[in-house]
């Protein structure tokens, strides 16, 4: 019998009601195992009601009783990392050590969120202007709803939450309807915490569940994690509708190779960040920019390395990539290579036919190279999200630059060189939100904020860190005079207040 996932809604799992469910596969064989409730209006009114009503104590709550909490979540977290990992391999298909890094990448930020008694201190000015003070705090929104992507199913709801219900928010998630079930374990696990029941609540659902929230009034805040059109579409609803939003869309990152750089760390690099999660990365480096005469060394290295890649099903500890998360992106990702060479690329590595023996109807694609792609292919131009890597040549660091600062993405980026000169001229020339220095996946840490610029970012503000405070908190500054009892009564004065 076909396992059903429901919502999690006031402390408690609740049955959907709208007759309406979508298909769970396991991407390694194909096969349905479950079946996903998905919401209705009512049932986004529902869960934003538990979310409203939890705030009224929650908002108002101590900063020690809500990290009290947090610290058991953390610990919880802790103790079922291997469960919420085989939770991700079975719906996504990615393998388990990469699965298992997800999740320790969204404990930074259960991490960060513990400590955000210092990130919620406020500021004090004293005799400003006689006997008057000036504070300002930062206090909470109100009901947020994070919506979340397929590709990291644990860790960028874990990039929202926590810090969400740390700065006294209460908080209704929205993941994706492909791999629920590890978003419904990491609610049911801050329950065990001691998380008041309303507080964190997950409401599964497509686009009827999506616009709910986007215009539902009693919602201050949306965070998006996914691709661009999407993430356009939910920034100008969501603002049409008044509320604040952070919606990070999509990507295409290169990496910048100059002659000087060590050619076998930069092939190991290319491989690891294009390839990793079957390419379903926002992260993920699709376009390697190779200077001056090293590309065809480059690309034999690179090829050498990606020759030699175990693909499998996820939860085999040999297999170091796993499959895509559904046959129709499968075959989107396919089509990118079989229309390469039509369009002046040289099909180095071709992964379309791949399959695994015994596996045969998983969603499985391999690993394919693409060298001398031109800047107008759609190769080039799409995010394509699947295990295909695009080499560009250029002849001077300028040239290549000048190509990687006229794609309309601007997420994450990356050079390697020797030369701390180049280096330093790179992070502050190219036109991306993160950049990386010999460093391929230039992630950063929980307590520095994550997110691109041009189309990869539509918003103000980037996700956790600092930026992710702001983004969960307003700010308030309060101007105060008390009388002295010395002072005599100083009458009416309709002038502007002045401090001098």
């Amino acid at each position: 019998m076909t396992k059903t996932v429901n919502h999690w809604i006031g402390g408690k799992t609740v049955e959907g009601t709208s007759g309406a469910y979508g298909p769970v596969t396991d991407p390694a064989t194909g096969a349905v195992t479950t079946q996903v409730a998905l919401a209705s209006t009512e049932e986004v009114d529902a869960a934003v009601a538990a979310a409203k009503a939890a705030y009224a104590t929650w908002g108002t709550s101590s900063l020690a009783q809500r990290t009290a909490i947090l610290f058991r979540y953390r610990a919880l977290l802790d103790a079922h990392r291997d469960d919420i990992a085989a939770l991700i391999t079975a719906e996504h298909g990615k393998v388990h050590s990469d699965a298992l890094g997800e999740v320790a990448r969204g404990l930074e930020i259960v991490e960060l969120a513990c400590g955000i008694t210092t990130q919620l201190k406020g500021e004090l000015s004293t005799q400003v202007s006689n006997r008057v003070d000036v504070s300002s705090i930062r206090q909470s929104l109100g009901v947020v709803a994070g919506i979340t992507p397929f590709n990291f199913p644990a860790m960028v709801p874990m990039w929202m939450f926590p810090l969400a219900i740390a700065c006294g928010n209460t908080f209704v998630l929205k993941p994706s309807e492909k791999d629920p079930s590890a978003a419904v374990l990491l609610a049911e696990l801050a329950s065990e915490a001691g998380l008041p029941d309303g507080v964190l609540n997950v409401l599964h659902g497509d686009k009827v569940a999506v616009d709910g929230l986007l215009n539902h009034p009693d919602v201050a805040a949306v965070s998006f994690v996914g691709s661009t059109p999407i993430a356009r579409y939910i920034h100008a609803t969501a603002s049409a509708n008044g509320k604040r939003v952070q919606a990070l869309g999509g990507a295409k990152n290169h990496m910048l190779v100059l002659p000087d750089a060590d050619l076998d760390a930069a092939a190991d690099a290319a491989v690891s960040a294009a390839y990793g999660s079957a390419g379903e990365r926002c992260m993920a480096i699709s376009a390697v920019v190779a200077v001056g005469a090293i590309g065809d060394e480059l690309v034999a290295k690179i090829r050498e390395r990606a020759e030699k890649i175990t693909i499998g099903p996820g939860n085999d500890s040999a297999s170091e990539m796993g499959p895509l998360i559904t046959a129709a992106h499968r075959d989107k990702v396919a089509s990118y290579v079989t229309g390469a060479a039509a369009q002046g690329a040289e099909v180095v590595l071709d992964g379309t036919g791949h399959t695994v023996e015994g596996f045969e109807n998983g969603h499985w694609i391999g690993l394919s190279l693409l060298d001398k792609v031109s800047t107008d292919s759609d190769a080039y131009r799409d995010e394509i999200f699947g295990p295909v890597l695009c080499v560009l040549r250029v002849e001077t660091y300028e040239d290549g630059v000048a190509l990687m600062n006229a794609s309309p993405f601007g997420n994450g980026t990356a050079i390697f060189t020797r030369d701390g000169g180049a280096a330093r001229r790179f992070q502050l020339e190219v036109e991306a939100g993160m950049v990386g220095v010999n460093v391929p996946i230039p992630v950063p840490v929980g307590y520095h904020s994550f997110g691109g610029w041009k189309d990869s970012l539509f918003g103000d503000h980037h996700i956790y860190g600092n930026d992710g405070v702001h983004f969960y908190t307003r700010g308030k500054v309060t101007t105060t005079r008390w009388p002295d009892p010395a002072d005599a009564p100083s009458g009416v004065d309709l002038g502007f207040p002045r401090n001098h």
